[in-house]
């Protein structure tokens, strides 16, 4: 059977332009691939369409709304996965535009299709005194103790995402004055990362715990599980929240949900509270704009509300007198 033009499309997408043309990660890849895996299994099991003859022309804007109708009624998907799944579509249909011209109503009347609104929360990131108490969980006798506590500590001095940290190999790591880590984040951009010194002892220890301070052993995992395998990002969610409910029942009022990006979070927002600025928190970050950077700026002027308000007394606000009250000013008010 000849293959359909939809079929073509998305494999050249996935494996060409992606990562040939915009040289993305393999994992930004595979959550572009598992979106079209979302759209094939809705065609062929709620639309009942043969997915060896789904051509390029069935996939319209109202199959496209229909399908994220499906995914936040049918899969309880999330406004904000909605948008992802949205996003990816639009990248694929803009791609579209340039190789079949002969649909490009078709892909603008999708790319009309506008991301769902919802209501964005500020950044939740912990206190000093709640950071602390985590790092301090892992029992450093036994030897995945001393790794999770080498984990944690590094998770949080670099603001490293989970992918990135779990990425990070024995050679990425430079403790020689300047010590810092080579993280690969977002678009395969590189980036240095400086290092705290009491963070660069205990790596430095690690390394020689495992066998990764000589030089033929730098492309080992810095993390690694007890197959000896890089860990996953469920991996550093299990051993993080092992440590949080530790932490937990010995403060009763630390209720709240703790995640490794909380981590990254509490890194930028401990960086803005020290006077950094904005740019240089980005850089640090690896955030492509300071846009992004400036969800600190906006959830530190919310605390500072907060704050303000919790000592504030309203009987010392004075009462503005009402402009109502001034009658020479009616009067010229109506003269005019």
């Amino acid at each position: 059977m000849k293959p359909t033009d939809f079929s073509v499309l998305v494999t050249n997408f996935l494996t060409h332009y992606l990562a040939a043309q915009r040289n993305l990660s393999p994992n930004t890849i595979k959550a572009y691939r598992d979106v079209f895996t979302l759209l094939l299994r809705y065609c062929r099991d709620v639309r009942g369409m043969a997915l060896e003859k789904l051509c390029l022309a069935q996939i319209d804007a109202s199959l496209v709304e229909a399908f994220l109708n499906h995914l936040e009624k049918d899969r309880h998907s999330a406004i904000r996965t909605q948008n992802h799944r949205l996003a990816a579509l639009h990248a694929f249909f803009r791609y579209i535009q340039s190789e079949e011209p002969d649909h490009l109503f078709q892909c603008q009347q999708i790319l009309a299709i506008p991301l769902r609104r919802y209501a964005r929360t500020t950044v939740k990131y912990l206190s000093k005194e709640y950071l602390t108490e985590i790092l301090a969980q892992p029992d450093l006798s036994m030897r995945a103790g001393r790794r999770d506590a080498v984990l944690l500590s590094l998770l949080y001095d670099t603001g490293a995402r989970v992918q990135e940290l779990i990425d990070l190999s024995a050679g990425d790591v430079r403790l020689e004055p300047p010590a810092q880590i080579r993280l690969m984040g977002k678009g395969r951009k590189m980036r240095a990362v400086p290092l705290m010194q009491a963070t660069v002892q205990i790596l430095r220890d690690h390394l020689q715990e495992n066998n990764l301070d000589s030089p033929e052993h730098f492309d080992r995992p810095l993390f690694h599980n007890r197959q000896g395998t890089r860990l996953t990002c469920s991996g550093v969610r299990y051993i993080l929240q092992k440590y949080v409910q530790a932490a937990q029942s010995n403060h009763p009022g630390f209720t709240q949900a703790v995640s490794p990006h909380s981590f990254r979070h509490t890194k930028g927002m401990h960086l803005l509270q020290s006077g950094i600025s904005l740019e240089i928190i980005r850089d640090f970050l690896g955030h492509v704009d300071v846009k992004t950077t400036q969800i600190y700026a906006k959830a530190n002027l919310e605390m500072k509300r907060k704050a303000l308000e919790k000592i504030s007394d309203p009987s010392f606000v004075p009462k503005i007198p009402s402009w109502k009250e001034n009658k020479t000013l009616l009067e010229w008010l109506h003269s005019l």
